[in-house]
């Protein structure tokens, strides 16, 4: 019989940074306030603004309601971690934060796969876009995207979950990721080790690739167009998705899919907390810099939530 010998987990967090603790602190709430704030903006403005009802919005206000869900499930316990230098973390709850993380970075992924599809469609196939990008595709994307997402973690997690754990408990990370969770098994792995590959393929790489393809056909329609103006108006379309999809991607590679052996884990603590803390504060600022309609919805609600609070 599976017995789980472990009940609680020790969150090692930042040890080498405790000495700043405070102004640690202060840096990552200030971030995580700041991030919740402009994301909950974006689903504001896309689910009220007349102006924003085209499928590159729609998608949008998922990606800030997966970046919501991505940073909330980390960063509370994160800043705990950070002032008790150090956190107790029950064994049930490490396995939800584990749950509510992986499925919140893999809607990302294929959030971000779905937005490409779009840029795709708009960009190489403009007189087929409305046709094929209908509202019953959107909802499709999206549906398909949260239910993969949070199917493939259970699935995982029932397999974990399946693990016997010995200890020790001490887990040398501020959140319960998958890797340093595994690593307290005193069980065979080998089955949930093919599934996290089998996974990767279906969640990372083959988004990915997916992504690239559909930007080599967008770069060489940009570059079909003439005018220098006409390809400059047509790459501002997609060059927000290419910026968040670069950062996003690039931080996930590095964690994930690089070979661990060789790198200090400090870095990787520091890589993981940008992907977690620092890219959902970036999205909603990329895809406001550059776009008109974004900005004028922003000033609007702005104005109009002055107005009342004056009157």
């Amino acid at each position: 019989m599976n017995s789980t010998k472990i009940s609680e987990l020790l969150l090692l967090g930042f040890p080498t940074l405790y000495n700043y603790k405070f102004p640690f602190f202060c840096i990552v709430l200030s971030m995580y306030c700041m991030t919740i704030c402009e994301n909950l903006l974006i689903i504001l403005l896309v689910s009220t603004s007349q102006r924003l009802r085209s499928p590159m919005y729609f998608f949008l206000g998922h990606l800030a309601l997966s970046d919501v869900f991505l940073v909330t499930s980390v960063v509370p316990k994160l800043l705990d971690v950070i002032i008790r230098e150090g956190s107790v973390i029950s064994f049930v709850g490490c396995l939800t934060q584990f749950y509510l993380y992986g499925g919140a970075a893999c809607a990302e992924c294929f959030l971000l796969t779905a937005m490409s599809y779009d840029r795709y469609l708009a960009i190489c196939k403009p007189l087929h876009y409305t046709a094929i990008m209908s509202v019953q595709l959107r909802y499709i994307l999206v549906i398909s995207s949260w239910a993969l997402s949070f199917t493939f973690v259970l699935i995982t997690l029932i397999l974990v979950c399946d693990l016997d754990f010995c200890g020790p408990n001490l887990i040398n990370n501020f959140f319960c990721d998958f890797a340093p969770l595994l690593e307290l098994s005193c069980s065979d792995t080998t089955v949930v080790g093919i599934d996290i590959f089998i996974h990767s393929i279906l969640i990372v790489l083959l988004p990915f690739l997916f992504i690239i393809i559909t930007y080599v056909h967008i770069f060489i329609t940009i570059f079909g167009i003439s005018s220098i103006s006409g390809r400059q108006k047509t790459f501002s379309t997609c060059s927000s998705h290419l910026a968040v999809v670069s950062i996003y991607y690039g931080s996930m590679l590095m964690i994930y899919m690089v070979p661990q052996r060789g790198h200090s884990l400090t870095v990787d603590k520091f890589i993981s907390l940008s992907y977690i803390v620092l890219t959902p504060l970036l999205n909603p600022v990329i895809y406001s810099l550059r776009n008109k309609d974004l900005q004028s919805s922003m000033v609007i609600y702005l104005m109009a939530c002055i107005r009342k609070s004056v009157l």
